[in-house]
């Protein structure tokens, strides 16, 4: 009975093939261990593709079977494990100590590849020798130990493999695989060759200068047999290849599926190209990457991004509906207000206070309302319960606008300076809540669209009352500021005195009234008219933070009082006007910033030096540039970079490349993309209100000194650490007296 079974037992069991076995032997490259230890190596070829080409490519390849089978346990399901990353680091240090290989992350990445097919290869090897029988079914006894490959499987890791191979699911998986490649309707008949050492073989045979074949050449080629004939289906579907390549671009064989995908009526599966073989990718093939899949950290950024863009549009709907119900009981109560002409204002533009009550009840800027019927912001109807105001003077730097402005993507104040923005009512308040209108015509708005015989007449006037006043205002010295005080050879703000009662006793004391001084064309490059309110003369008396129109006039003085009349000096400098160019319109408008920036710099027929004021915020500096000669000079009283305004730098750089393209100047390519940023060493304030009075003066010294070029220590002449009080006061009084000369201020 024992007999009949070992004889059942041995009629079910493999052929003996021990014979062949020792004939064949195993491979382990000993040639290639016995040239490391000699120091020498093989070179190696890649084609077009990345792929392994070359007399010593079968070599690398039979080598890299060896080492897999040294490195890598059979048991081993999957090769992405990380486990076994210490394992291929070792494959691929071996491989670079006998081969001469870039050590690049494309080129391992091809070896170790390659090495994963080598490991799956080796373990169906096993299955199919010792685990089925010759109809390629799985053995029911158990299968005895290779001895022969003893030194690379242990007895624990092959009882661990027989148990994975006679897995039920792995079984029906085998089964499918089997029947799939059972029967292949086009068949391969090239053996170990491959596609690349086959694309190598027809280039070499056929003495070509292409670097490499289409894929339905090469895989027409490999079903070709030992006799040369190519069966019919076979040449079918090269000539159907043939066709389709004519009408379909690269791109779209790219994007979608190749010409032999299409031909065979097959999916395309990713990362590889059908006909090329191993290594062969839409990026090496097409040379231009598909577009990749984000990892998951990106995935997680953009999630935490659009979260807090959520939260903010939350926040922002949240704000606006509290600010529609606060109009609409602002409403009810007066029916007869209207949303753009308050009763509560005075009609036309006067100067206000800005306040915000959240987080806290606060004054957070300065500027002017605009009280008009049927008056637009940025083109569109303003929001219930709320008017028009231009910002001039920024309090506090981290203030937000109560509505955002949408176009132009601005949430905080500082960056609305010079712009207009929709402010809450009961936030807004004027220096008189009961402003008077002018009694007469003598004391209008325009006070320069008066006869000269009027405002002599009124002048006069002004001349007799004006004495009397400063008498009595020298009585009561309280009036005055501490530094004001006359005393012995101390210095006496003569103008700013004159003037200031001129303002007490003009229409100017009521809140509301304006004066509108005229900006020729020569000045900015355009002709505007500068506004100038009661608060803006305050602001100079109080000695506090100065606004845009302040500046433009002490601009307006310099051109009257230096260049007027003086070719020189009107040839050489040039403006910048900070109400067309300024941080709030840079962010929202770069491009018609630009465009005038451009414009003024094409107006230069020789050497100029545009002085420009900028505001980047709550902060008045100075940029003096020659865009002839590429060059910026950077004046901040406050020893700031320029880097720290990247807008303001990037406007200035491109609009003198545009300048440069327009006026078609040639300029050497170790210039072409670096423009001269020059940071003077200019006198230093020492609180945070004086920026505006020294950008004043540092434009005075410049255009007095007449030179272009500024010294990177400033001028000597001028050379100092600080500006005295008294320096800042001669700018003050300076523009106090044009004040007064021009007849803008009369009573």
């Amino acid at each position: 009975m024992a007999s009949d079974q070992e004889n059942s037992q041995d009629a079910n069991a493999p052929d003996d093939t021990s014979e062949k076995e020792i004939t064949r032997g195993i491979t382990i490259m000993k040639s290639i261990i016995r040239d490391r230890d000699k120091a020498v190596t093989y070179n190696v070829n890649w084609n077009a593709d990345n792929q392994l080409i070359g007399s010593n490519a079968a070599k690398l390849a039979s080598y890299i079977g060896t080492l897999v089978r040294t490195h890598i346990p059979i048991t081993a399901t999957r090769w992405s494990n990380k486990e076994l990353g210490s394992a291929k680091d070792k494959i691929w240090t071996e491989i670079l100590r006998s081969f001469n290989i870039e050590d690049t992350t494309i080129r391992k990445k091809y070896i170790l590849q390659l090495a994963g097919k080598r490991h799956r290869g080796w373990r169906t090897f096993l299955t199919n020798k010792y685990l089925k029988d010759k109809e390629k079914n799985f053995v029911e006894y158990d299968p005895e130990y290779p001895v022969k490959y003893a030194i690379f499987i242990t007895e624990e890791e092959w009882v661990a493999f027989v148990a994975q191979r006679r897995d039920e699911n792995f079984k029906k998986v085998s089964a499918t695989n089997r029947e799939r490649a059972s029967n292949p309707t086009y068949a391969y008949k090239k053996g170990r060759l491959g596609y690349a050492r086959l694309e190598e073989k027809i280039l070499d045979e056929t003495k070509s200068d292409a670097t490499s074949l289409p894929p339905h050449v090469l895989w027409k080629e490999a079903r070709v047999g030992k006799d040369g004939t190519v069966r019919d289906d076979v040449q079918h579907i090269y000539d159907e290849c043939e066709t389709l390549s004519q009408s379909i671009s690269t791109a779209e064989d790219q994007e979608n599926r190749s010409v032999l995908s299409r031909a065979l009526n097959v999916p395309e599966y990713p990362g590889r190209v059908r006909g090329k073989g191993h290594g062969c990718t839409p990026t090496s093939l097409y040379k231009n990457p598909r577009r990749r899949n984000p990892s998951n950290q990106e995935v997680m950024e953009t999630l935490q991004a659009l979260q807090a863009q959520v939260l903010q549009l939350q926040k922002d709907n949240e704000r606006y509906r509290c600010m529609e119900k606060c109009s609409s009981q602002l409403k009810e109560t007066s029916e007869k207000a209207s949303i753009n002409c308050q009763n509560k204002f005075p009609e036309g533009i006067s100067s206000c206070q800005l306040y915000l009550s959240s987080p806290t009840y606060r004054l957070v800027g300065k500027g002017k309302v605009h009280n008009t019927s049927g008056d637009l912001l940025h083109h569109r109807p303003l929001p219930d319960g709320h008017l028009k105001v231009s910002v001039d003077v920024v309090l506090d730097k981290d203030a937000l606008l109560p509505i955002p402005d949408i176009v132009s993507e601005t949430t905080l104040l500082r960056d609305a300076i010079g712009s207009f923005v929709a402010w809450p009512l009961d936030l807004i308040f004027i220096d008189d809540e009961t402003p008077t209108k002018p009694a007469s015509k003598d004391k209008g708005i325009l006070r320069h669209n008066e006869s000269v015989a009027s405002q002599k007449e009124v002048f006069a006037q002004g001349s007799q009352q004006l004495s009397q006043k400063i008498g009595s205002r020298q009585k009561n010295k309280r009036d005055l500021p501490v530094t004001y005080l006359p005393k012995k050879g101390a210095f006496v703000p003569r103008y700013q005195i004159s003037l200031e009662t001129l303002v007490d006793s003009s229409d100017m004391a009521t809140a509301g009234a304006i004066r509108l001084l005229d900006m020729e064309e020569d000045i900015f490059g355009y002709s505007c008219t500068e506004t100038i309110g009661k608060e803006d003369l305050e602001h100079i008396f109080r000695h506090q933070e100065l606004g845009v129109g302040v500046i433009h006039t002490y601009i307006r003085f310099l051109y009257d009082n230096f260049m007027r009349g003086n070719d020189q000096l009107s040839n050489r400098f040039r403006f910048v006007s900070s109400s067309l160019v300024n941080k709030a319109l840079i962010c929202r408008e770069p491009d018609s910033c630009r465009e005038y920036l451009v414009k003024r710099f094409m107006a230069s027929s020789t050497n100029n030096l545009y002085l420009w004021p900028y505001n980047s915020g709550c902060h008045w500096l100075l940029l003096a540039i020659d865009p002839l000669k590429e060059v910026v000079y950077f004046l901040n009283s406050i020893d700031g970079e320029w880097t720290n305004y990247p807008d303001m730098k990037q406007l200035v750089d491109t609009s003198i490349k545009v300048f440069r393209s327009q006026r078609q100047a040639r300029v050497p390519r170790t210039k072409s993309s670096n423009i001269t940023w020059i940071k003077v060493q200019c006198p230093l304030q020492r609180n945070g209100i004086d920026c505006g009075y020294f950008v004043m003066r540092f434009m005075r010294e410049i255009i007095n000194m007449n030179q272009i070029e500024i010294p990177i220590t400033y001028f000597d002449e001028y050379k100092c650490a600080h500006y005295t009080r008294l320096q800042l006061e001669q700018i003050k009084e300076e523009l106090c007296q044009y004040f007064i000369e021009k007849r803008l201020i009369s009573i």
